[in-house]
């Protein structure tokens, strides 16, 4: 067994926030400490406290070490921390923890001071990748004749500080190769964010006799909710259909006008920020989940409905077909294009049971190799400095893109066992008062090494898809050149 680590994890963005940034440093912290090792956070405060103290996440307690901060004027949640004094106070808090690595969320405030607070000291430096230069103009006082330059120097001015560490990562593979080639950095590596796919089992069967859409995340321009209130609006097949919105951001008001205005907002419902335990429920309870975002570099909230066996529609755009197989587990539509995404919208809505049910089941095949006791696996490996090539996430093998909607019935069979076993060790976890929820570690383990099993299965059941395919195609050459 290896010895524990100790890791100081520098955000621009961390809990309470909601976004996928801030979800991933959170998750990743508490799989660390509950793997033993030792996890401390500097991150900008939100309630306008500044100190360190032991704070408790993703039911991992650990010490949160908040910087003052300042509210962005053109944003409504966005905060930046002031760089005055940064560079001291952080280098008082990393001399102080004396951690064996420092992973950055970001090239941003935090992390970029962080990192140069490190100047001269023997530690790893780890970066992951979460943002993209064009979502930050949005809400800049650049002006907009100025943005294609703008973005070239922003790429530049993230290419610069990145390259400086030992090891770079990013969710997707199209997300690396956009890093590498707009950046210009190397070795980028894609590691999947992951998720605990028990948190969000259910053994409910996707329906759509009282029709649910659903979006999760930031009420931000980049996100394109715009474009679903639109198609909602042309939906007349399906006048009971009810949008839920999960999240809050800086267009939340102009979105509620833009319902009203289509005269839609008795189908709309905005429920800001939920808890954890209430969102595997919202997730439950909806027929189909939307993320119509021109900018997701991965996107945790589609991989958890994907865990909760729903439908997926979505743009696409940047990394989100990596996801959404189109026609296996859901479907994509052309950015921006609300009657195309209104005509996806439809084919989930008229799906029958037998067809709803084939897309829940490729949701929950294609969600096994985002395993987030890897992904952490893999960064343990990385703070440590060991070995020479580390692995990419199962998500970015090759065999992943491959057809799928084709398991065998005994396969079927163990998914859906997985799927029951999951749903059960999440109900017992939340009837748990916080005292006992530790005794269940040892049963997620045990229902994450199933998973493990049913995923090798998989696996080779499309290795050997391929190779029938291509003994196909060897006789079809041979037929056609007869």
């Amino acid at each position: 067994m290896s010895q524990p680590i100790k890791v100081l994890i520098a955000c621009d963005t961390f809990a309470p926030d909601i976004n996928g940034a801030a979800k991933f440093a959170e998750r990743l912290a508490g799989g660390l400490v509950r793997n033993g090792n030792e996890v401390a956070i500097i991150a900008p405060s939100l309630d306008g406290w500044s100190g360190t103290r032991v704070e408790e996440h993703d039911g991992a307690k650990m010490t949160v070490h908040r910087l003052k901060s300042h509210k962005m004027p053109n944003h409504k949640s966005h905060r930046f921390t002031s760089p005055f004094g940064l560079s001291r106070e952080l280098k008082r808090i990393i001399l102080e923890q004396q951690p064996d690595a420092l992973h950055i969320q970001s090239h941003l405030m935090v992390g970029r001071f962080a990192m140069r607070a490190t100047r001269g000291m023997s530690l790893r430096r780890i970066a992951t990748n979460h943002t993209m230069p064009e979502n930050l103009l949005k809400y800049s006082f650049v002006p907009k004749f100025m943005h294609p330059l703008a973005i070239k120097f922003l790429w530049w001015d993230a290419g610069r500080v990145l390259r400086k560490m030992d090891a770079l990562t990013t969710p997707t593979r199209r997300a690396a190769d956009l890093l590498e080639n707009s950046a210009r950095v190397e070795g980028v590596l894609a590691i999947s964010c992951g998720i605990d796919a028990t948190r969000f089992a259910n053994r409910t069967p996707t329906q759509n006799k009282e029709p649910v859409a659903l979006f999760v995340g930031r009420l931000d321009n980049e996100k394109r909710i715009n474009i679903l209130l639109n198609a909602i609006s042309k939906l007349d097949k399906f006048p009971d259909l009810k949008l839920r919105l999960v999240g809050d951001g800086g267009e939340r008001e102009r979105l509620q006008r833009q319902a009203a205005l289509l005269g839609i907002s008795n189908r709309v419902e905005f429920l800001g920020h939920v808890t954890d335990q209430e969102l595997a429920g919202i997730y439950e309870s909806c027929t189909v989940f939307v993320m119509p975002s021109i900018a997701e570099l991965q996107s945790i909230a589609t991989m958890e409905a994907m865990a909760s066996g729903r439908p997926v529609i979505a743009a696409d755009a940047m990394a989100l077909p990596h996801l959404v197989h189109d026609g296996d587990n859901g479907y994509l539509f052309t950015p921006d294009d609300a009657d195309a995404l209104k005509d996806r919208l439809e084919l989930v809505l008229s799906a029958d049971e037998k067809e709803l049910a084939r897309l829940s089941e490729n949701s929950l095949h294609l969600i096994q190799s985002h395993d987030i006791a890897t992904t952490i696996s893999i960064f343990e490996d990385l703070y440590r400095g060991t070995g020479a090539d580390v692995p990419t996430t199962a998500d970015n093998q090759p065999e992943y893109l491959l057809p799928i909607g084709r398991l065998s019935a005994s396969l079927r069979k163990r998914v859906e066992e997985f799927r029951a076993e999951a749903l059960n060790l999440r109900r017992r976890a939340e009837g748990a008062s916080e005292s006992a929820r530790g005794r269940f570690s040892g049963a997620a383990d045990e229902a994450r090494e199933r998973l493990s099993e049913v995923r090798e299965e998989v696996r080779e059941q499309l290795s050997e898809f391929r190779s029938e395919l291509g003994d196909a195609a060897k006789k079809f050459r041979r037929k056609r050149d007869d």
